[in-house]
């Protein structure tokens, strides 16, 4: 106590020339920030050890039946979801020696892996599994077509797309994962058709008509067709609009704008659209007052009104915002 004393009164000595009294015990110091690195690995460390019940558990039961692959599976789950990806690696090798011919050990440990941005290491220990077991399943085909897209390796993406379809036909994922890889192409018209055969396969799947939109918007009568299927004409409107925009077409995304701004002048992605034209193109962001002819009861009102009230036309409420079903 004295020690801690003497080294509070040099501090203050050095700081000033007055001396002080101490008339009363000392202070307490001040807690330190600590860096949060290092409290990061003292929570990991705090985590493997004897704090972690689950971990201890899973590990007592690996030593007493190291031959079972769902509890070796779940303790390398369990190192990820801790953030030791190091750890969770080690424990899908391991497992990996033990049950050479799980594809579920591959899986997990490719996208552990990728997780760590080692994309080309788990593909490349995909393509190695997969020499062996051939017909291990689709998802592994479809996991290396994943990741070679990812390092943007699309040729061999789409040889490993096409092998899951091979695999599994009636599956609509692997048809719109393929027909993905053939937008990032730009071959529009095949991606088109990966896309219609998902959508035949899974007719609710958002996914595959939001894609085909993106494959059909050098036709834009089509892709809103299909648009308009999932979601309101404002937002099938402002959805070809931002198309147009990453093409550079930026004169047609303007009309789409403004007709998605007909149907509903609050839209908030058409209104977004709009600001970066404007941007674009150096024009204002005004908002049109409605689109295209008026129907007739809408005309006939307005005659009406100018006739016996001496207004233009009645006024209207703010349009609501739109809602997509």
């Amino acid at each position: 106590m004295r020690q801690g004393i003497l080294v509070v009164v040099m501090a203050v000595g050095l700081c000033s020339c007055t001396r002080h009294k101490m008339n009363g015990p000392a202070r307490p110091a001040a807690p330190r920030t600590i860096n949060p690195t290092i409290e990061r690995q003292i929570v990991n460390a705090r985590y493997a050890g004897e704090g972690d019940y689950q971990l201890r558990g899973l590990q007592s039961r690996l030593a007493t039946d190291p031959d079972n692959l769902s509890v070796r599976l779940e303790l390398a789950r369990h190192y990820e979801s801790l953030g030791s990806r190091e750890l969770a690696v080690e424990h899908y090798r391991l497992a990996a020696a033990r049950f050479p011919e799980s594809a579920e050990v591959q899986l997990g440990m490719a996208k552990c892996l990728r997780a760590m941005g080692l994309r080309s290491e788990a593909a490349e220990g995909l393509e190695r599994f997969l020499e062996r077991r051939p017909q291990a399943g689709p998802e592994c085909v479809s996991w290396v077509a994943i990741l070679r897209d990812e390092m943007g390796q699309l040729e061999q993406g789409e040889a490993a797309h096409r092998g899951a379809v091979k695999l599994a036909p009636g599956q609509d994922r692997w048809h719109n994962n393929l027909g993905y890889n053939l937008l990032q192409q730009k071959r529009y018209g095949e991606a088109a058709e990966e896309f219609r055969k998902a959508l035949e396969l899974a007719p609710d799947s958002a996914i595959a008509r939001n894609n085909l939109g993106l494959a059909l918007a050098a036709e834009p009568e089509e892709a809103l067709r299909y648009w308009e299927k999932g979601t309101d004409k404002a937002t099938a409107h402002s959805n070809l609009a931002a198309v147009l925009i990453e093409q550079g077409r930026v004169a047609e995304a303007r009309k789409e704008v403004e007709i998605a701004l007909g149907y509903n002048r609050n839209h908030a992605a058409a209104l977004a659209n709009l600001r970066l034209l404007a941007q674009l193109d150096g024009k204002p962001t005004a908002i049109p007052t409605q689109q295209g002819p008026r129907p007739a009861w809408k005309r006939f009102l307005s005659a009406f009104w100018r006739e016996f009230a001496g207004l233009e036309e009645p006024p209207r409420a703010a349009a609501g915002p739109s809602v997509a079903r």
